[in-house]
């Protein structure tokens, strides 16, 4: 293989080559919408299965090997690897998921799975979460197979069921049961990261996640004694039930601010020439819309999130359940649990409905600097800045591997278009010039050596 087309320096493409790459991912984003996947949780979805053939199709077609695997009817994965120059070399993984939450029809202002290409902009359900990184790794495994590229190691793409709910089915699944796809790798990127956020000096911030909060998602059981409505009732399971959701409610977590959340203030800070208190969020407000970054990374959460009591009005019920939404930062488990089980007293019980482990990468490691360096090729004033996610992904699962997981999906949308709106919300949309930027992005990335580049920021 020639030096032109093993690239250690991420020179740009050709014109032909990047014709050719950008027009396929728009085309492959739109066709991958008009899958409709969407996972209603507790195991209810439409299925994956027509999507994850339909993306192995393609790849063999490339000339590749890919697998499908239903983990439960129609809940499939398709996992490729493609071989790079140097087998020996740590393997890098790419995941995208498959699946995307419902949408309501009668809410939107077009069909969300109509795939359409309108004004600049993709449409539908998954365009922005996260068919538009699917696209862009098919689009690059496929232009790779055209020119006969071969990336410096070993490249597994993972497009995976399920991680709109508990990723069991999915990620979960390929992580218990087919270790043996992903033996040799040691790094991971997937969604949340490398997109663009407008500063209040009009720079461009690109965070990359290096780690995400734990997630707890607990069963709360009070018990009493069951007895008609009419007569006092002092054991009563709904009323102590209530007491303990209002305290968890309203009980502030310290603010805890872990190695990456510091180096994102300290960045921050340090280019806008300012200081801020992340304790208070008129004071992080300064920060414009990375402030989003911060406020929920800095501490602990728990919310109640369901209900259920009782079957009749005049029946005092035995026993009240709720569930509620923890969220853990790398390091503060058991802080966490000792505070939930204070304010949980002798009458309330927990139980996991499921639970994931807090997870951190390094952000001052080759492989954040090589993502970093790929963002300020394609946009030299790039400030570029390692952030903890306050929700999860499918790296929890990749994780347990062993596998240093960053979120990074890149993009690039102009002042005004406010992704997070449409993630999981109506009217979702990628733009198309969003789409061309991160697979170019994308592409140099994996086609660059992690070993050449400089760590640290």
């Amino acid at each position: 293989m020639n030096d032109s087309s093993h690239r250690q320096d991420g020179a740009a493409l050709s014109t032909a080559e990047d014709a050719a790459l950008t027009s396929e991912v728009t085309e492959l984003c739109a066709r991958l919408i008009r899958f409709d996947t969407s996972n209603y949780g507790a195991g209810s979805s439409r299925g994956e299965r027509e999507a994850a053939e339909w993306a192995a199709e393609l790849l063999s077609d490339s000339g590749y090997e890919p697998v499908v695997l239903e983990s439960a009817p129609r809940r499939a994965s398709t996992v490729v690897r493609i071989p790079g120059e140097n087998r020996d070399a740590p393997a890098l993984l790419v995941h995208g998921h498959l699946d995307v939450v419902p949408a309501e029809p009668a809410d939107w202002s077009f069909d969300p799975f109509c795939g359409d290409i309108r004004d600049g902009a993709v449409l539908g359900r998954g365009a922005l979460d996260m068919k538009d990184m699917d696209a862009m790794m098919l689009a690059v495994a496929r232009s790779w197979a055209r020119r006969g590229v071969r990336p410096p190691r070993d490249v597994v793409m993972a497009f995976v069921a399920d991680e709109e709910d508990t990723g069991e089915l999915g990620a979960g699944f390929l992580v218990d049961r087919h270790p043996d796809l992903f033996e040799g790798v040691a790094t991971a990127i997937g969604e949340s990261g490398g997109y663009s956020l407008h500063l209040p000096d009009t720079s461009r911030l690109y965070p990359i996640a290096v780690g995400e909060r734990g997630s707890a998602w607990m069963d709360l059981t009070a018990r009493g004694a069951a007895g008609h409505g009419s007569r006092p009732g002092p054991d009563n399971a709904v009323a102590t039930l209530a007491g303990t959701l209002a305290a968890l409610a309203a009980h502030r977590w310290p603010i805890r601010i872990v190695p990456a959340v510091a180096a994102l203030l300290e960045g921050l800070c340090a280019h806008l020439g300012i200081t801020v208190d992340p304790a208070d969020p008129v004071s992080l407000a300064r920060l414009g819309e990375a402030a989003k970054l911060v406020e929920a990374t800095v501490a602990n959460t728990l919310n109640p999130t369901m209900l259920k009591a009782g079957y009749k009005h005049n029946v005092i019920p035995s026993e009240a359940t709720a569930g509620v939404d923890g969220r853990i930062l790398p390091g503060a488990e058991e802080e966490f649990f000792a505070t939930v089980d204070a304010l949980l007293g002798e009458k309330v019980t927990r139980s996991f409905h499921s639970f994931a482990a807090p997870v951190f990468a390094d952000h001052e490691s080759r492989e954040f600097a090589a993502m970093a360096a790929a963002l300020r090729r394609a946009d030299p004033e790039a400030l570029v800045l390692p952030f903890i996610m306050s929700g999860g992904t499918d790296a929890k699962a990749f994780a347990r591997l062993g596998i240093q997981c960053y979120g990074f999906g890149p993009g690039l949308t102009p002042p005004g278009f406010d992704a997070w709106q449409y993630v999981h919300g109506v009217d979702e949309q990628v733009l198309v010039s969003s789409l061309e930027f991160g697979v170019r992005v994308l592409e140099d990335f994996l086609r660059s050596d992690p070993l050449a580049a400089s760590p640290g920021r």
